[in-house]
């Protein structure tokens, strides 16, 4: 199976965002991704308001045979309150997508509060039967939390089959989202990776012009092929994830994915170099020492909330909000600072760093 998958959180859409899937569009897509050898395609009962899942059934599941594509969805803690509400969920989601079973169905977004609710729900054990049925081929979770947590979930869980995991080169040593660590629970688990926001929502498109000249260096490929093969590149990797809007896009992963080589020594090396061009390129220049962090009277992560100020204000990455409540979900909120100046003195960049929990706070806190 080709390493490249069709993420289907944004397709091409008529009449901006809220508006309606181009299903025009999204049937030449289609055709071409199968035609080239690919057949995985990602969705959520969330994705697009709903949309994203009819869009399959019409533009997919309705116009090709069901053994030539691999189809996954999702649990989505916002669709169900109680057990009871999960497999009315479950026939909904196949009814939508016009099929009689997933490929892959995975517990979705877990972290540490809906890990707690899906285990209060049983929807582990319902999964499980869902599998025994034959109405799901496999048991997966994408995960957002810290790799303590995952460690656990899979301790608890060995029937998980698979882990879908936000990995990229910018967030590989991030103290927010820690790529590197949540990967290497997986490899020690040996459970195989689905790779998300692999060009961090179109921030490792939107490069400085530094970092771009870094990549221009090693190849001609694009900006995008640079971060979809770093993800694949890495053992244990069986799938990466592009949200394609546009036939472009489509095109342009197709050319590099569907005789895909892997990394280079010259082109790790490179990808390592624009990490740290981007390092640089941070609102605060917190390098994650964490010095700050066993004074702090309040325990405020304060590394980890920096690394989400940053990926909010650098690449507008939408799940900084959700690594920013991980964090903070049992306090150390960075507007519970009292200015105690302990994180300053201990910090051997001498940043002002009360001044940037206050920033912090006012982008995560004050939102409506």
């Amino acid at each position: 199976m080709k390493k490249l998958g069709f993420g289907c959180m944004r397709l091409p859409m008529m009449g901006g965002a809220d508006g309606e899937v181009d299903k025009r569009e999204f049937c030449r897509m289609v055709d071409t991704f199968l035609a080239e050898g690919f057949c995985y395609f990602d969705t959520a009962h969330g994705y697009l308001n709903g949309k994203s899942e009819t869009a399959l059934r019409e533009c997919l599941t309705a116009r090709y045979p069901r053994e030539s594509y691999i189809l996954t969805d999702k649990l989505t803690s916002f669709f169900f309150e109680k057990e009871d509400d999960i497999l009315p969920l479950f026939d909904q989601q196949l009814e939508k997508t016009g099929v009689s079973y997933f490929d892959y169905y995975l517990l979705h977004a877990l972290n540490g509060a809906y890990y707690e609710k899906f285990t209060r729900c049983n929807a582990f054990e319902i999964v499980k039967q869902l599998k025994e049925q034959g109405r799901v081929k496999h048991i997966g979770i994408s995960f957002h939390d810290k790799p303590a947590l995952l460690d656990r979930v899979l301790d608890e869980h060995p029937e998980i089959e698979v882990v879908q995991i936000q990995f990229n080169y910018a967030d590989y040593e991030n103290p927010s989202i820690e790529s590197r660590a949540v990967y290497e629970v997986c490899r020690r688990h040996q459970k195989p990776v689905i790779v998300m926001e692999p060009v961090k929502g179109g921030g490792l498109i939107q490069l400085p012009e530094e970092a771009k000249a870094v990549l221009d260096g090693v190849g001609t490929g694009s900006y995008a092929s640079y971060a979809v093969r770093y993800a694949a590149s890495f053992e244990g990797v069986f799938m990466v994830l592009s949200g394609m809007s546009n036939y472009e896009q489509l095109a342009d992963n197709v050319s590099y994915m569907k005789d895909f080589q892997p990394f280079t020594s010259a082109e790790y090396k490179a990808v390592e170099r624009v990490r740290e061009i981007l390092k640089q390129q941070d609102s605060i220049p917190c390098t994650a020492c964490r010095y700050c962090v066993p004074g702090c009277p309040k325990h405020i992560p304060i590394p980890g909330l920096f690394g989400c100020y940053n990926a909010k204000k650098q690449f507008g990455d939408w799940n900084s909000d959700v690594y920013y409540g991980n964090l903070t979900q049992n306090g150390g909120k960075a507007s519970e600072c009292i200015g105690c100046g302990q994180c300053e003195r201990a910090c051997p960049q001498h940043l002002p760093v009360i001044r940037h929990l206050k920033e912090t706070a006012a982008l995560f806190e004050t939102q409506a």
